[in-house]
């Protein structure tokens, strides 16, 4: 069968481009779309079960650092877009593995940028998801696109370094790059090291949800189907060499979002609520929230159409449904 497009998108089983690609394998059987990932601990096959006998979808299990391997999918394939979203991204974890979030998180990044604009055939767009974390914390300074990355953490301060490297890719080659800032993405499918299906699989566990620390931290949530919306308006409406912040004045304090989710999951009244709350040190930095301003996507035509109310509705329901889907809860037994 012949194809409009081929888009390759990297970590494609994880949460979010595993949303992705099913996004593009529905609403476009005359492109094709190619999966890389290494299916690391956080991704599920499962994710993909959906799409996995389509015709227009190729799934390639590989590691995004492996040179070799992603040379030779830009020899073989016509790739005309990617979207690269393989990446180390828990805060904690890259406190203890610095060098391995180097290696994926920037050494990957340079690997695949290399490949692409290496191909015989030069790529549409490559579009790189970032996170909002690359701007630091902020009390009272909303940042747009414009504001200087300044990463509190290895995990931030890598992927604003990959964001360095994409920019270069534009400023010297002229090749086609979009960066994407987005806030924090919940939806179904999230393993359960982020902060909803951590709260979500503890309370199932008959567990308290586990507060770090004391400080008054407050998150934005977008829901991943508003994230892929915004992926997709980029990809086609974008400019090359912008970047474009998504998210939403969703923000929810995160002893109110445990508090929430206690009584969705447990059905307590609220005197009983404390119950379900345990308070446990904080990791060793700690950023008390990350507020973005949207207005250069929404001149594109974006808007976040999923309340927080019908989100975490539907996030919930998932889980409560899909209870082994992870089945690795080691982190959350300690």
């Amino acid at each position: 069968m012949d194809f409009n497009r081929t888009v390759l998108v990297t970590g494609g089983s994880g949460f979010i481009g595993s949303h992705l690609v099913c996004s593009l394998v529905d609403r476009h059987p005359d492109w094709r779309i190619i999966n890389l990932d290494n299916l690391d601990y956080c991704c599920s096959p499962r994710s993909l079960e959906s799409v996995d006998d389509r015709a227009n979808y190729t799934f390639i299990r590989g590691d995004v650092c492996n040179s070799q391997l992603v040379d030779h999918i830009f020899t073989t394939e016509t790739v005309d877009v990617i979207f690269h979203l393989a990446a180390k991204t828990h805060v904690e974890a890259s406190f203890e593995s610095q060098s391995t979030f180097q290696l994926v998180n920037v050494d990957g990044t340079r690997v695949l940028l290399a490949a692409a604009r290496r191909a015989r055939h030069r790529p549409q767009r490559f579009v790189y998801v970032s996170t909002d974390e690359v701007y630091g914390a902020s009390v009272d300074e909303v940042f747009d696109e414009s504001s200087p990355p300044r990463p509190t953490n290895p995990y931030s301060a890598t992927k604003a370094a990959a964001e360095q490297l994409v920019k270069s890719y534009w400023d010297k080659y002229k090749f086609p790059i979009i960066i994407t800032r987005s806030n924090n993405i919940y939806g179904p499918r999230q393993f359960t090291e982020k902060v909803i299906p951590r709260f979500l699989t503890l309370l199932q566990m008959n567990k308290r949800c586990t507060i770090q620390g004391t400080l008054p931290k407050s998150r934005h949530f977008l829901f991943v189907d508003d994230a892929v919306a915004a992926f997709l308006l980029v990809l086609e409406k974008g400019t090359v060499g912008e970047i474009y912040n998504v998210g939403t004045t969703c923000e929810v304090p995160i002893m109110q979002l445990a508090r929430q989710l206690i009584r969705m999951i447990k059905n307590v009244p609220d005197s009983e609520v404390k119950d379900w709350l345990e308070f446990v040190p904080d990791r060793p930095r700690v950023d008390l929230r990350y507020p973005i301003t949207c207005e250069k996507l929404q001149q594109l035509g974006w808007r976040a159409e999923v309340s927080w109310a019908e989100g975490i509705r539907h996030t919930v329901k998932w889980y409560q449904e899909n209870p082994d889907f992870w089945s690795d809860k080691s982190e959350l037994q300690q």
